[in-house]
């Protein structure tokens, strides 16, 4: 095999497929990042068996062939390269030479075909949709999955459920303690399916994906696998099988105070208070609503900080508390210059949602004592 690249080009097709590659594994072939052109094009895979991802890289081939490389080594020699044309060539396995410029290191690889190659999906249950939406709605969902030590007891939590019915893309997380629901609206019309899909995956996607609003990504669905293909890139994972959360029936339209307020003054008044927050502190911040004033407080061992901000309220007054950073995870995700925020008493949920069903978060309340 001998074959020659641009070290951009290289850089960023190792960069996608490290995402796949674990830092330690019972099999070392699964530390390692194939190298396969054999079959007229360049391609990068790496895979842990829980994920994998493969993606096309522009370079010449002088000689077809296939190789598997130790991926940490392989990255860190490449990044180190001159801005030069690299070439990778070998004989066998045993002796691969990476060559740039006046720099020559000599390595040990493994046999192509000893690497656990992706398995094969069939398309036929798909959908599609821009790169720019699934990258949106993945950040705007996923900071409420479930730590993996919170999850343990329940996989679920370390998932979102991706729910397609007709046009519409239903994307769920919860953790607990809240629950973040985003709905989009596909081009077409697809039949029902229902996944959950892993956490760990949903993240790798995110940073990977360009997120270019007039581009698409393929969602392609089996009985225990989905795969994405954007690009010249493809990622397999595993999905989390069971029954997910039945969350339709943990969200209320019941309210006893609805208040509307500008998203951005209260967005920046939460994120005052968590100033006076150490990091081992799980001090509640204290929304004290009465009609057309909310005074926010926050008391801790550092200081207090008190602030009002201006609130149209329909219903009961109300004194309630939250984890602040609950709320500011779902204000930051929202784009709406205003929010509604609907609450029942201080010891049930709140929920800030949309009248057009595109957003709805619901946010458990901490009990608290002046």
């Amino acid at each position: 095999m001998k074959l020659s690249f641009e070290k951009s080009d290289l850089i960023s097709g190792i960069n996608i497929v490290l995402k796949a590659v674990p830092a330690k594994s019972p099999m070392p072939i699964l530390e390692c990042i194939l190298i396969d052109a054999s079959a007229g094009d360049i391609r990068l895979t790496g895979n842990d068996t829980e994920i994998g991802i493969e993606t096309t890289v522009e370079g010449e081939i002088l000689e077809p062939g296939r190789i598997a490389l130790d991926a940490k080594l392989f990255s860190d020699i490449v990044r180190r390269m001159p801005d030069d044309r690299i070439y990778i060539d070998s004989e066998d396995s045993e002796n691969v030479r990476i060559h740039c410029g006046k720099a020559n290191f000599n390595i040990s690889g493994h046999q192509g075909d000893d690497f656990v190659m992706l398995p094969e999906m069939e398309r036929n249950n798909y959908i599609c949709i821009s790169e720019f939406a699934l990258k949106e709605v993945i950040g705007q969902t996923i900071f409420s999955i479930a730590p993996g030590e919170s999850s343990s007891s329940n996989p679920m939590m370390s998932g979102e459920l991706f729910s397609i019915n007709g046009g519409r893309l239903k994307v769920v997380s919860l953790d607990g303690h809240r629950i973040s629901i985003r709905n989009i609206d596909l081009r077409d019309t697809y039949g029902e399916t229902e996944v959950i899909v892993p956490g760990k995956t949903l993240s790798e996607i995110r940073s990977i994906l360009p997120g270019e609003q007039d581009k698409d990504v393929y969602l392609y669905f089996a009985k225990n696998q989905i795969m994405f293909e954007f690009g010249s890139t493809i990622v397999i994972s595993r999905l989390i099988e069971g029954e997910y959360f039945h969350v339709d029936q943990m969200i209320s339209n019941d309210y006893e105070t609805k208040i509307t307020l500008n998203r951005q003054e209260f967005l920046a008044a939460i994120e005052r208070s968590t100033l006076l927050i150490r990091e081992s502190d799980k001090k509640p911040i204290i929304f004290d609503i009465k009609d057309g004033n909310m005074e926010i407080t926050m008391n801790s061992v550092i200081g207090s900080m008190h602030e009002e901000v201006a609130v149209e309220k329909s219903g009961s007054d109300l004194t309630i508390g939250f984890n602040p950073h609950f709320l500011i995870d779902a204000l930051r995700v929202i784009s709406d210059e205003e929010v509604s925020i609907y609450l029942i008493n201080s010891k049930a949920p709140c929920f800030i949602r949309d009248d057009e069903d595109h957003y709805n978060y619901m946010i458990l309340p901490i009990n608290f004592s002046r």
